[in-house]
């Protein structure tokens, strides 16, 4: 199903990207920034899981960004909806398929680190996963990537460090810490929140991790960033919901398209 949707999307536009976005909650807005797009549904891709979740257009976007091809995916599958590590990871799959060498995830957190604030940007240095499940396991494709993938770095060294030097120039403030994959859909408890602390997590989330590991394993270079769109459950004397998510993605969108357009040219040389 891979190679069907490849040859689809191959069918659909003369652009091969050589870097992937995918964009979480509230943070699609980065895609309307290309030039000579092409959208897509996901709808209308063999394969292709559709988004259910509220704040995910769900459609792929090819175009360029400078003299770079990018392909955005404005909204990605959770294993909370439903799907499987293999669907929520197809997307990637696809891409590098494609060509894709490198991936730029953007994801919806909690804040846990109690230094963070609601709305500041978070550079992911490592993750733990605690969704109960990896995406690699079963029979192991060779064409893709080795039976046991090194995850010793899992988001390139290199690139947070060309995204710390952007923030500088541009004076976007920026952090660096370790993201908890949770699989959701429910919102952590304060225990939980208070275990993720003790374990060495800053944010917390429901996704990028699988897609990580598989963007590992074929071998391309990860960069990861998170939005505080909250602080985690027992941080603040009030209740967590998904329109405060929305509301904070809404805030941080002109911060986060300005850090993408100045950023990824420099992923790309």
């Amino acid at each position: 199903m891979i190679e069907e949707a490849k040859n689809y999307l191959e069918s659909r536009t003369p652009l091969r990207p050589s870097i992937g976005v995918v964009l979480g909650s509230g943070l699609g807005a980065f895609a309307d920034e290309l030039a000579e797009r092409t959208e897509i549904p996901y709808s209308e891709i063999p394969g292709w899981p559709c988004s259910t979740a509220i704040g995910h257009a769900g459609k792929l976007i090819f175009g360029r960004l400078c003299d770079l091809e990018i392909a955005v995916m404005a909204g990605r599958a959770h294993l909370y909806e439903g799907y499987s590590p293999a669907q929520v990871t197809f997307g990637v799959r696809v891409l590098g398929k494609l060509g894709a060498r490198s991936m730029v995830f953007t994801n919806a957190a909690g804040g846990i680190n109690l230094e963070l604030e609601r709305g500041g940007l978070v550079l992911i240095s490592d993750h733990i996963n605690l969704q109960g499940v990896n995406p690699l396991a079963g029979p192991n494709d060779d064409s893709c990537g080795p039976r046991f993938p090194d995850m010793s770095e899992a988001y390139s060294r290199q690139y947070r460090k060309v995204a710390k030097d952007v923030a500088v120039e541009l004076c976007i403030p920026i952090s660096e810490g370790v993201y908890a994959a949770m699989l959701g859909p429910c919102y952590e408890t304060p225990a939980e929140i208070r275990f993720l602390r003790t374990i060495g997590a800053d944010v917390v989330g429901m996704s990028t991790v699988p897609e990580a590991i598989v963007a590992n394993h074929m071998g391309m270079k990860v960069l990861a960033i998170s939005c505080v769109t909250n602080m985690a459950a027992g941080v603040l004397p009030q209740k967590i919901s998904h329109e405060e998510v929305l509301e904070t993605g809404e805030m941080v969108r002109e911060t986060l398209v300005k850090f993408l357009k100045a950023l990824l040219p420099r992923l790309g040389n």
